[in-house]
């Protein structure tokens, strides 16, 4: 494999990782310019019926399920030796286990991982499916898209829809996120081995270790919190919260109460109804430049000022729910805003307004929730009288990302913007697009 160049009509960058059943690298498509994980089946597993199954398999679920919580594939194939490789969403954030092995994560950045790996399961669940294998390397970051990052649940080569009769029953599982069912080979394993596995990926988030060895919850945890892992990691299945959706649900409760009621969940609703917003240009202020048009979302609380030859698009803020259950505002500007999304040579910014964040942090605080992994951070600086900004040199598609918030007074909100540049690109010309960000 140390002379693979292409596989199918992707151009082979570097390896991402390898593992005991398969090896995951990074490919480019020529023609849309973009980037893909394509994962290979090992070569002494390639003829071996039963693992080529649960290879074939995870691309099989991983197509069906075509949600934004779980990694997607977008093609299959065989190599001429006959190794099948799936060609999946690349993941530019790294891996749960590549941050923490650079340090524990903030209580309050560890709680809305949690959260929104909870949210992820739950998809899974919904689709009859239990993962089996929760582990930190099996939980992924997507950078590059509008907005907050993503949390993405991948590594599905272990799972088992309930639903059909695969016949696969081999043991499987990681030892320390394995729920102990799963070592009996006559037990029956359902999705209460994955609310054990989120117990145990939150007791790695939330604890620290004693000089006795014993974990213990870290100062900011709320007791509820450590009250629910310890009854997600029960030895019996039938004292665990019987899903991923029953375990977020406690979790939102555990944090709320801790908080007064304050708290907001991170993760998405059940059942989002996105209408689609249409964003038009709309005569300028007077202080603005001749010739400069300004950008309006749906609800009409957000506008910006579009720089020369970009537009607006959005559909609201997927994930972030008001009061009333509808969309928060948000919306995307970019020369071309389809595009932005996936091609990394597009500029453009993503610019919400969140009541439910307001609630909950400061702009500060915010910015310290959104990390980028494998980027350089700059010092976070001040823009204006309000705007918190932290500059990421990165080394993945895009080169560099601004996290900018500032707190609306009038709102009680925070006004969040993620912005994509070249490598060129200035802070002043930064403070000049925060400041023709506006709400209403």
């Amino acid at each position: 494999m140390t002379g693979l160049r292409q596989i199918g009509g992707y151009r082979i960058e570097r390896l991402l990782g390898a593992g005991s059943f398969a090896t995951v690298w990074l490919g480019h498509d020529p023609a849309l310019d973009a980037y893909v994980a394509i994962k290979v089946l090992a070569e002494n597993w390639a003829h071996d019926l039963r693992v080529r199954e649960r290879f074939q398999q995870e691309a099989r679920l991983l197509w069906r399920l075509a949600d934004e919580r779980v990694v997607r594939v977008y093609a299959v194939g065989e190599l001429p030796d006959g190794r099948p490789y799936s060609v999946m969403e690349f993941a530019e954030g790294g891996s749960l286990r590549d941050r923490l092995d650079q340090g524990d994560l903030p209580p309050t950045v560890a709680l809305r991982v949690l959260r929104e790996i909870a949210a992820g399961v739950a998809v899974l669940h919904r689709h009859r499916i239990v993962h089996r294998d929760l582990t930190p390397g099996n939980i992924l970051f997507q950078t590059a898209s509008p907005g907050p990052e993503r949390v993405l649940i991948a590594d599905l080569g272990l799972a088992k829809a309930l639903a059909a009769a695969s016949g696969l029953t081999a043991r499987a599982g990681t030892p320390g996120y394995m729920a102990p069912e799963q070592d009996d080979p006559l037990a029956a394993v359902d999705t209460s081995a994955d609310v054990y596995g989120l117990g145990r990926l939150g007791a790695r988030l939330l604890s620290a270790q004693q000089s006795t060895g014993r974990p213990r919850m870290r100062p900011g945890v709320p007791a509820g919190v450590a009250a629910l892992l310890h009854r997600a990691t029960a030895r019996n299945p039938r004292d665990r919260p019987p899903d991923a959706a029953a375990f977020a649900a406690a979790l939102d409760r555990a944090v709320g109460n801790d908080t007064g009621g304050a708290f907001t969940p991170f993760g998405r609703a059940a059942t989002i109804i996105a209408a689609v917003v249409v964003l038009a240009g709309v005569p300028s202020d007077a202080a603005r430049p001749e010739g400069t048009r300004t950008a309006r979302d749906g609800t009409g609380q957000l506008t910006v000022a579009l720089p020369a030859g970009w537009r607006a698009a959005g559909s609201g803020w997927a994930g972030r729910l008001d009061g009333d259950g509808r969309l928060e505002p948000a919306m995307v500007i970019s020369p071309d805003p389809a595009r932005w999304r996936t091609d990394p040579g597009v500029p453009g910014a993503f610019i919400g307004l969140s009541r439910s964040a307001g609630a909950r942090t400061t702009a500060a605080g915010f910015v310290a929730e959104h990390p980028h992994a494998r980027c350089a951070a700059a010092p976070v600086r001040q823009s204006g009288a309000d705007w918190v900004v932290a500059r990421f040199t990165c080394t993945g598609p895009k080169p560099v990302i601004i996290e900018a918030v500032r707190p609306d007074i009038r709102s009680a909100a925070l006004v969040y913007v993620q912005i994509a540049l070249e490598p060129k690109a200035s802070d002043e010309e930064v403070d000049e697009l925060l400041g023709g960000v506006g709400t209403t």
